[in-house]
């Protein structure tokens, strides 16, 4: 896995051993960012369900002001971490090592975020409770733009009922990205 554009562009980064994440791969983070480039300069990115953080990075290396993550696992963090190091870009970003409810509340205040991106263990409903959560929640606004990485049979007809639209959807061989904003 590496940086694909930007200030980091090319280097590599680390992922961790065994089955605990899934690093989005270089092709699927590549449409990713070609596809929101334009609303990545200067943005506040949240990175939810970060694992070794390859989404965030990007998103800093290519202009973000800021990126904060939050990862559940100490092991997926510390290479988090380290990441930052080799990329040289730790000084715009903030790792909370805790639970997604458990960060959104800590985040609570700081205003709202330009783009949220929530990467969760599939098919476990993570990312509705994330949604139930911003629903109400001022870490997204009307401009806040939230993507989803889900299993391909994971439904969102369940958003329009919390104010949220899909704006957009983006299918893969196994997965899909869902792009969602508050009504």
């Amino acid at each position: 896995m590496r940086v694909i554009a930007g200030s980091a562009r090319r280097l590599q980064l680390k992922t961790i051993e065994g089955l605990e994440t899934r690093p989005t791969t270089d092709r699927i983070k590549e449409t990713l960012f070609n596809m929101i480039n334009p609303r990545v300069a200067r943005c506040r990115f949240l990175d939810c369900f970060s694992g070794s953080g390859g989404i965030g990075i990007e998103a800093l290396s290519r202009g973000a002001s800021e990126a904060v993550f939050i990862e559940k696992s100490p092991k997926a963090a510390e290479c988090i971490r380290q990441n930052l190091r080799t990329t040289r870009l730790e000084g715009k970003a903030r790792i909370l090592n805790c639970d997604i409810m458990a960060g959104l509340k800590r985040l609570e205040g700081s205003g709202a975020f330009d783009i949220i991106f929530m990467d969760p263990p599939y098919d476990h409903e993570w990312e509705k409770r994330a949604l139930e959560y911003l629903e109400s929640s001022r870490l997204a606004d009307q401009d806040t733009l939230i993507i989803a990485e889900a299993s391909l049979k994971t439904d969102f007809s369940y958003v329009e009922g919390m104010g949220f639209e899909v704006v957009r959807s983006k299918e893969y061989k196994t997965n899909k990205h869902v792009f969602l904003q508050k009504a």
